[in-house]
C-alpha cells in the first residue's frame, strides 16, 4: 500500500461554493496510486465540503440559497454571537453538510460522475483561505 498526503489552500470569496476538483485530481495524479481511495478533509468548523453538479451554475445557486433560508442569520435563539451574525449559522451549516468526503480512485483518477465536482462550501461572509487535506491511499 502506498499513500500520499498533501495540504491545499482554497480561497473563497465569501459565502458560497468554490470548486477545486482540478487541484485534488492533481494530487491523485502525482501520487502514483492507480486505485483505491482519496479522502478530502477540511480542518475548519465554519466551512464544509460537498460533491455537487459542476455543469449548471443555477444548481449551485439554488443550493446556496436554500441553505441560507434554512439557517438564517440573526436568529434570536443563538447564544454564540461574539464573532458576528454569520458565525453561528456557519457552524450549523457545516454540521448539516460534511467536513470530509471519500472518493474512489480508478486508473489513477477520481471516479467522479460526469457532472460531479468537489467544492469548498464557505459559510462565512468574509473572504477566506481554507486548509484542505487530501489523502490518497492505495496501490
Amino acid at each position: 500500500m502506498k499513500q500520499k498526503t498533501e495540504e491545499l489552500t482554497v480561497n473563497a470569496r465569501g459565502q458560497g461554493l468554490t470548486e477545486f476538483t482540478h487541484e485534488v485530481n492533481d494530487v491523485v495524479s502525482s501520487s502514483g496510486i492507480s486505485s483505491v481511495l482519496c479522502t478530502v478533509f477540511i480542518s475548519h468548523t465554519s466551512a464544509s465540503l460537498v460533491l455537487q453538479e459542476n455543469a449548471d451554475p443555477s444548481a449551485r445557486r439554488d443550493l446556496e440559497d436554500f441553505l441560507v433560508r434554512l439557517v438564517p442569520e440573526n436568529d434570536p435563539h443563538y447564544t454564540h454571537t461574539l464573532e458576528g451574525a454569520d458565525d453561528m449559522p456557519a457552524h450549523i451549516k457545516a454540521a448539516l453538510t460534511s467536513t470530509s468526503i471519500s472518493i474512489p480512485v480508478t486508473n489513477g483518477r477520481l471516479a467522479l460522475g460526469t457532472w460531479q465536482g468537489i467544492y469548498l462550501w464557505e459559510h462565512r461572509e468574509a473572504r477566506s483561505r481554507r486548509r484542505i487535506v487530501v489523502h490518497v491511499l492505495g496501490e
